[in-house]
This record gives C-alpha cells, sequence and structure tokens, in this order.
C-alpha cells in the first residue's frame, strides 16, 4: 500500500494541473507565499532501493525550480523578511522562503553555488549533535541494514523475529514497516535503543553517516558567513520532541541555538521541529518556542501561508520539494495552494 501512494499523490498533482484546477483555485486557496523544505541538493544515487529518496532532488530540477520562481516574480525572501510581512501584514507581492533541515554537506557544495548565482536568500536548520558527529540519523541507518542484507533479526515485542528481504519489493516493504513501526514507539528513548541495536547487530556504523554527509562546524561558518544564510535551530538531537518530557523538550530546542550561538557567533531566531508533523509536534511544541521567544517555528505539516499565520508564527506549515515529484508542473500545482487545501480540507490553519 505505501508503494501506491506516490502514484496516487502524483495522479492528483496530475490531474489538478492539466485540468487547470489549480489555476483557478489559486485566488482562493492560494494565500500570500509559502516555505519550501529540501534536505539534499544532489546527484542522482545508483541503485533501485532508496527508500529515502523523496529527501534529495537532483541539481538540475533545484535550478530549474528557482529559475521558475524568479520568472514568476515570486519574491524569495529570507526568514526575517517573512517574519516582517507577516507581522506588518505587508502582502504586495507573494514570497517563497526556501529552507533545508538538518545540515548536510551538499547544502554547502551543490545547492549554495545555484543560490549564490541567483541571490537567493535561503536558512539551514542546524541539529547541533550532526556537526558535533554525535547524532543519529536512525533512517539511513535503518536503509543501510536492509540494503546490505537479504535477512535481518529484530526484537519486536519481546520475541526475536527474522525478516527476508533478498527482493528489491521486498526491501522496500520491510523498509516502510519498519520505519512505521520504529516512529510509533511510545518514547524516543526506545525507538533509539532498538535502532542502535539493529544497527550494532548488523555492522552498521551509524556514527559514520554525519561525518560522511553532515556539514562540519568550520563548513557551518563558511555558509553563515553569507548575508544570503540564516542559521536556524533544529534541536540537540533531531528527536520527535512530541514524545519528550517537558523539561526535555524545551531543552532540546533552547540548548541548540546556545550550542549554534558558541560555534557561530549568532544566536538563531527560528526554529524547525524534527520530523515536524502531528506525531512529532504539536501545541504543547508551538508554545515552548514561542515561550523560548522563537521569531518563527515551521512544521512539516503541507499548506501555503495565510494573512492568519501572522498570529501562529511557531506553527507555520510548509512544502516539500520531494524527490518523488521532480516536475515543475506538480511544483506550480503545490504553490498554487490548491493540492495543500484539498489535502486540508480546505481549512487555512490547519498547521496550528
Amino acid at each position: 500500500m505505501a508503494s501506491l501512494r506516490p502514484t496516487i499523490i502524483r495522479g492528483g498533482l496530475e490531474s489538478l494541473y492539466f485540468s487547470g484546477a489549480h489555476y483557478w483555485l489559486r485566488p482562493f486557496v492560494g494565500g500570500v507565499g509559502a516555505i519550501l523544505t529540501l534536505h539534499h541538493v544532489r546527484p542522482p544515487r545508483p541503485g533501485r532501493f532508496q527508500p529515502n529518496r523523496l529527501l534529495e532532488i537532483t541539481p538540475r530540477f533545484f535550478n530549474r525550480v528557482i529559475e521558475d520562481l524568479w520568472r514568476s516574480k515570486v519574491d524569495i525572501v529570507s526568514l526575517d523578511e517573512m517574519h516582517r510581512r507577516l507581522v506588518e501584514q505587508d502582502f504586495s507581492r507573494r514570497f517563497v522562503c526556501l529552507t533545508f533541515d538538518d545540515g548536510y554537506r551538499d547544502t554547502l557544495k551543490v545547492a549554495y553555488p545555484i543560490l549564490k548565482r541567483a541571490g537567493a536568500p535561503f536558512a539551514v536548520y542546524v541539529a547541533t549533535s550532526f556537526p558535533d558527529r554525535l547524532g543519529e540519523l536512525w533512517w539511513l541507518a535503518l536503509e543501510a541494514v536492509i540494503a546490505r542484507n537479504t535477512r535481518i533479526g529484530l526484537t519486536i515485542e519481546g520475541q526475536n523475529r527474522t525478516f527476508d528481504c533478498q527482493s528489491i519489493a521486498e526491501k522496500r516493504a520491510l523498509y516502510d514497516e519498519l520505519y512505521w513501526w520504529l516512529r510509533a514507539r511510545p518514547t524516543e528513548t526506545e525507538m533509539r535503543e532498538l535502532i542502535r541495536n539493529l544497527a550494532a547487530y548488523h555492522a552498521i556504523d551509524i556514527a559514520a553517516f554525519c561525518k560522511e554527509l553532515c556539514m562540519s562546524w568550520e563548513e557551518l561558518a563558511e555558509l553563515a558567513a553569507d548575508p544570503l544564510v540564516t542559521i536556524g535551530a533544529h534541536t540537540v538531537s533531531h528527536p520527535m520532541l512530541a514524545k519528550l518530557p517537558d523539561s526535555t523538550a524545551r531543552s532540546e530546542m533552547d540548548l541548540s541555538r546556545s550550542v549554534i550561538e558558541a560555534a557561530l557567533g549568532a544566536r538563531p531566531e527560528h526554529l524547525s521541529f524534527p520530523i515536524g508533523d502531528r506525531t512529532s509536534a504539536g501545541p504543547r511544541e508551538f508554545a515552548i518556542a514561542a515561550e523560548l521567544g522563537f521569531k518563527t517555528a515551521v512544521t512539516t505539516r503541507p499548506g501555503v501561508l495565510f494573512p492568519e499565520h501572522g498570529e501562529r508564527l511557531t506553527a507555520l506549515p510548509r512544502i516539500s520539494l520531494n524527490g518523488e515529484y521532480q516536475q515543475l508542473r506538480y511544483v506550480r500545482v503545490l504553490l498554487s495552494g490548491s493540492a495543500t487545501a484539498m489535502w486540508n480540507g480546505f481549512r487555512r490553519l490547519e498547521a496550528a
């Protein structure tokens, strides 16, 4: 069933585009702007088993998106400028913010040159355990375990179970099953312990992913020196905040800001909630972010921005540039607000 989801979504985007519905709906559901979510911009990886491909887009597609935004006369603005427009209700021109989660090295090496040439501001939300080389990109560890084995073992509900994963179809199905099973664990601690044990048993070094893929503090300092770049907070350990006690969730948000300030010399004023869906961030987390004084905080709940979001600045929706849908027409549909309006039942403030 999970493998059908991209096909269904793609069909919906195609229908909205070729019927012209996205164009006619835009005046009613398009809002005043949007925040785009990105993770990786890099050349395609080889191999058919890539369950995390949704987190990466190609440089060619990214460059086309930036060019298309300029041609459509949409302002590409910083988070501070977005904040100003929402607070002052200045909506004379539509705008888009570009945001990168996690702090991957390809943001510096691949995406940054494209954005620099275009003079486009953007933000990078940094989970501080990643440049500290202590972080756990556990979703990549899970992918590696399944990719490198034809059978894996895992203790579930106190029982030792084995899973065959020889074919690509079996690997995809197993990844989906285990990913969502891990996400459903009642505590972050339990989930992390399970993935650590799984990785250790199958000789996967979780820590190596940070060193290989994430920027160091020196690389982040190089990026942060450009006025086009805003560095935002993304917690310390990239947890699902909603599963943490109040004090721990607050500490994750606040400490990450302090660590970034100590390393880069500027205190972040903007926050991205890790994972960012309803299971990871909700009213409690929105309130804590506001209490800590963040100007804005973003989720991954799909949606465009409306004037009313000026009153909900720590619960902002975003639109993902998803690696499964690398077509300009899909981006145009998403920025029209039509697809997310339908997804949200035409509720403007679904993220709040």
